[in-house]
């Protein structure tokens, strides 16, 4: 078992010992041993078979047994049966937001409350408001964020979906049977959100195909299983479904199952105004619906059908009906974003803050792979992810200055760039006074408290956006994907501000946030407004999510040249300058 699965299992432990109501300082022990297990650079099976856990801060002797026992078997009875010993109703309210375990718990003890469907109840009966430390406001926070969980029920994240498909997809590739094969759907057209995962194969062997995917491991049921097509749920929860079609057919199933529907529709019409017919089997010269294969065009690719109906390729991220299709006709696509343009992040975390890894460990890793890395943790307001007031943001980028020197010695061009996440405050000013703020490489800007009112989030968010100093509107929504709804506020006002000011907009990146909607972006990039693609990492391993970043962005019809870490980082300078220089006209 690696690090991530032991920290990941030690933290749960923490969470369930807090619903049992033990010693606060046994679930903090928990969860800092699985933070310091987070930020190990070697493996910790090493460790554990040279029996140096001991050397880990925060490990006595008790939590090394359980490790060891957990990494050298792969379980650990402990867990299990303190698992066992809590009701599974109570684990599932930790879903739902605004409910943290010591709420929970309190629930359980003073109104019995051991499901989510009793805890509806009792909200309704106002039982929920009339105990201390809930409230009105509470109780229908709480009768929100289970409409939402039901809401969304058989939904799931775009980055759960890929990463439960892309093992079935190598194997299958892998296949001497599989011709040629895809992810289809709503994953291949980056949805934020998704309901199932869809495969396209195509096979002469059709049964065998089928008996591999339906039996593999991970498949948790069969739903349900033909010559051509089956059905599975995976671990997770997540359905998947394979359809098998011959080679000719490949291309056509593989479009008419990616979608969308919208975009579907808008294709047949086109093809019956060209007297052809068009589905999923293929694209017919006829007047009627037909599965002749003596009377289909020969097309043995997506771009063959678009070009037969004189249309550019449509990249699958953008058929959502949405103008791909006056840009098609008109060859005036774009060249899309992808992710080798992008050369560095601006929305990063360390663990002076909330995040994992040390600075030395970020430049470590990050130079590997890009020309530069922003470390912007968060500010003093945000106590609770332990924010940085103007004496730590100095000792830090004294810090990140060393770590630039000794890289520089070194011969190596990438360069760490230092900054803050700043909170923006009720009354709408910074967190940090300008002063603090003119003497670091990057600002973003985010509103972590937001208010009820739109007016006053759009207030807040524009005079924000107004401050020479600030360069980026952090994750502008603050939504959190299958967990809370956007806050409200006048976005296209937001938007006005950021393109008066030359403020960058943020795309969150995190596969929980996906913020700014990609429905947006084709706004904003009509006003000039530029995108940061930010995972908002809080551990080296996050950089991964800049994948979703360029697929979303993509999916906003963002090119490169849109994006301001596609530049190099002497341009991305002369960029944040810009800004600031904006304020002296």
């Amino acid at each position: 078992m690696d690090k991530d699965r032991v920290a990941e299992i030690l933290s749960e432990i923490g969470v369930l010992l807090e619903l049992k109501g033990e010693n606060p300082f046994k679930s903090r022990a928990y969860a800092n041993a699985a933070r310091a297990i987070q930020t190990l650079e070697e493996p910790i099976e090493k460790l554990v078979a040279e029996n140096r856990l001991g050397e880990i801060k925060g490990v006595g002797e008790g939590l090394q047994e359980k490790i060891t026992i957990l990494v050298q078997t792969g379980r650990l009875p402990y867990y299990e049966e303190l698992k066992a010993s809590i009701p599974a109703g109570l684990v599932e309210m930790l879903s739902i937001p605004s409910l943290g375990p010591k709420k929970i718990k309190a629930l359980h003890d003073r109104l019995g409350i051991s499901t989510i469907e009793e805890l509806e109840a009792a909200c309704k009966a106002g039982k929920v408001a009339g105990l201390d430390g809930f409230g009105e406001k509470r109780q229908a926070k709480i009768l929100e964020g289970i409409e939402y969980r039901r809401q969304y029920a058989s939904r799931h994240l775009l980055s759960a979906a890929l990463e439960v498909a892309e093992p079935i997809l190598a194997e299958l590739s892998a296949r001497k049977d599989v011709i040629r094969c895809d992810v289809a759907g709503s994953v291949r057209r980056f949805k934020e959100m998704i309901g199932d995962v869809d495969f396209i194969v195509s096979s002469e062997d059709a049964d065998a195909v089928i008996e591999c995917f339906v039996t593999r491991p991970g498949v948790m049921s069969v739903s349900a299983k033909g010559s051509t097509k089956a059905s599975v749920i995976l671990s997770g929860g997540i359905q998947a479904d394979i359809r098998v079609v011959s080679h000719r057919e490949y291309p056509f199933a593989l479009a008419y199952f990616t979608g969308s529907k919208e975009h579907n529709i808008v294709m047949r019409q086109r093809a019956i105004q060209r007297g052809l017919r068009l589905n999923e089997y293929g694209l017919f010269r006829s007047q009627v619906e037909t599965r002749d294969p003596s009377l289909c065009l020969p097309c043995t690719t997506e771009s063959d059908i678009y070009a037969a109906l004189e249309l550019d390729y449509i990249p699958p991220e953008l058929r959502e009906d949405k103008g791909e299709f006056a840009a098609a006709e008109a060859h005036a696509l774009p060249r899309l974003i992808e992710l080798k343009d992008i050369r560095g992040s601006l929305h990063n975390h360390s663990n002076w803050s909330d995040g994992i890894n040390s600075v030395a460990q970020i430049a470590s890793i990050m130079s590997q792979r890009f020309e530069y890395w922003a470390i912007t943790d968060h500010s003093k307001s945000s106590f609770q992810a332990n924010g940085l007031d103007a004496k730590r943001l100095k000792q830090q980028g004294d810090e990140i200055r060393r770590v630039n020197e000794s890289l520089a010695a070194k011969g190596v061009k990438f360069r760490l760039l230092g900054g803050i996440e700043v909170d923006i405050l009720r009354d709408g000013k910074l967190d940090f006074d300008d002063e603090v703020l003119a003497g670091l490489d990057v600002v973003i800007a985010s509103l972590h408290v937001p208010a009820s009112s739109e007016a006053e989030n759009t207030r807040r968010l524009v005079k924000a956006a107004e401050n020479p100093f600030v360069h980026i509107i952090g994750h502008p929504t603050g939504r959190l994907l299958l967990e809370r709804e956007p806050y409200p506020v006048n976005i296209q006002a937001v938007i006005d501000a950021c393109a008066e000011t030359g403020t960058w907009l943020e795309l969150n990146c995190s596969p929980y946030r996906l913020d700014l909607d990609w429905r947006l972006w084709p706004q904003a990039k009509s006003k000039g407004v530029k995108c940061a693609i930010g995972p908002d990492a809080h551990r080296n391993e996050q950089a991964d999510w800049l994948r979703l970043g360029a697929g979303v962005a993509r999916k906003g019809w963002l090119t490169a040249d849109d994006v301001v870490n596609t530049l190099d980082l002497a341009s991305l300078r002369k960029a944040l300058a810009a800004k600031r220089n904006r304020s002296k006209r």
